[in-house]
C-alpha cells in the first residue's frame, strides 16, 4: 500500500513525521525583527492601481507614434514585472517547504502581491494607450510602433526560455543564493522608478512610479534583512555560486534596466537602434525615460552598492566589464548551471 493510502491512526498514538519538503507542520515563530517591521510596512503601503487618477490621462493628447513607444517601454518592463508574481509565488511557496519563520513567509507574500500590482499597472498603462490589451496582438499605427512591436515579440520569447529555466532553479538553489540576484533587480529599480517619477509629466505615471519606487525600496530591505541573518554562515560553495548568479542576473536584468547583452539575449541586430529611437520618441513627449549615460551610471551605482554588501560577508564579485567594474572573470562554461532570477 502506497505511503499516501495506507492508514496510522490504529497502530500509533502519534502520526509518523511528514517528508520534506512540504509546508506542513507550519509554525508561526518570529526571530527576525527587521523582517516584521517590513511586513507591516507593507500592510500600511499597500495600493491599488485601479484608483490612480486615470481620470486625468488623455491618450488622445499624444500622437499615434508617442502612443507606441510608451506602451513599448510599459510592454519591455512587463516581460519582468508580468514574470514577477509568479516568480515570487514560487519563492513564497518555497519559504513555506523550508519552514521560514512566519515574518519571512509575510514579506514573501508582499512581494508578490506588489509585484502583481506592478504588472497590473503595466498591463492598464499599455490597454489605454493602445486601445487593445495586448501589446503583440495589437496592429501598429506607425512605422516605428510596427519595429517596437518586434522587439517585444523578441523579448517575450527570450523571456519564456529563463522562466523554464527558473522553474527548475527554485528547488535546486537556497533562497540565501537565490534573493542575491532578487536584491540587485530591487537596487536598480528603486534607482530608476525615483527618476520616472521625477521625469515624467503625466500624474497617473507619476503616482504609479511613486508607488513602484516605494514598494521596490520595501523589497530591497527584506534581501539585506536575510542577508544579515543568513550569510555570516554561508558555505563557500554558496559564495561561488552567488558570485556567478550576481553576474547572470546583471546579464539578465540589463534589459530592463541598461541595454540587453547582445551576446546573452537572443535578439534581432537592429534591436538596440529600435529601442534607442522609440524611447526619444518617450523623452520628447513628456515620458521620462533615462537616456544611456543615466542608465549606465544607475547600474554602475547599483553594482557597488551591492558589492559593498557582499564584501562584508568575504563573497567575491564578478567583473561587469559593461560598467567598468573589474572582479572575478566568469567564463560561459561557469554560467551554464545558472538560471538569471527575474
Amino acid at each position: 500500500m502506497s505511503t499516501d493510502k495506507q492508514r496510522f491512526a490504529e497502530t500509533m498514538a502519534m502520526p509518523p513525521s511528514t517528508e520534506q519538503p512540504n509546508i506542513y507542520p507550519l509554525s508561526w515563530e518570529a526571530n527576525t525583527r527587521k523582517m516584521e517591521e517590513v511586513w507591516a510596512a507593507a500592510q500600511r503601503d499597500y495600493w491599488d492601481p485601479a484608483k490612480l487618477p486615470w481620470d486625468t490621462f488623455d491618450p488622445d493628447s499624444y500622437s499615434w507614434e508617442e502612443r507606441e513607444a510608451i506602451a513599448y517601454w510599459w510592454t519591455l518592463l512587463s516581460v519582468f514585472d508580468a514574470s514577477a508574481p509568479p516568480v515570487f509565488a514560487a519563492a513564497m511557496i518555497k519559504t513555506y517547504e523550508a519552514h521560514e519563520e512566519a515574518p519571512v513567509r509575510n514579506c514573501f507574500f508582499s512581494v508578490t502581491r506588489d509585484e502583481h500590482n506592478h504588472e497590473t499597472m503595466c498591463g492598464m498603462a499599455i490597454t489605454r494607450l493602445l486601445d487593445h490589451p495586448d501589446p503583440l496582438g495589437y496592429t501598429p499605427k506607425s512605422d516605428l510602433g510596427r519595429r517596437l512591436q518586434k522587439n517585444a515579440a523578441w523579448l517575450y520569447f527570450n523571456g519564456g526560455r529563463y522562466w523554464e529555466g527558473y522553474k527548475k532553479a527554485v528547488p535546486r538553489y537556497s533562497l540565501a543564493v537565490l534573493f542575491s540576484s532578487f536584491l540587485m533587480g530591487e537596487i536598480a529599480a528603486a534607482t530608476i522608478f525615483k527618476q520616472m517619477y521625477e521625469n515624467c509629466r503625466e500624474a497617473v505615471f507619476r503616482e504609479g512610479f511613486r508607488n513602484i519606487g516605494r514598494d521596490e525600496g520595501r523589497h530591497m530591505a527584506i534581501c539585506m534583512a536575510l542577508m544579515q541573518r543568513d550569510y555570516p554562515r554561508l558555505g563557500e560553495d554558496d559564495k561561488r555560486t552567488v558570485t556567478r548568479q550576481i553576474r547572470a542576473g546583471y546579464l539578465f536584468l540589463s534589459a530592463v534596466l541598461f541595454e540587453p547583452p547582445m551576446d546573452f539575449w537572443d535578439l534581432p541586430a537592429d534591436f538596440i537602434a529600435n529601442q534607442r529611437e522609440g524611447e526619444e520618441v518617450c523623452r520628447q513627449a513628456g515620458f521620462g525615460v533615462p537616456g544611456y549615460e543615466m542608465k549606465l551610471q544607475n547600474w554602475k551605482k547599483a553594482m557597488l552598492n551591492l558589492k559593498g554588501v557582499l564584501d562584508q560577508y568575504a563573497i567575491e564579485f564578478p567583473a561587469i566589464p559593461e560598467v567598468g567594474i573589474t572582479g572575478r572573470e566568469i567564463s560561459d562554461v561557469e554560467m551554464d548551471d545558472i538560471i538569471p532570477v527575474f
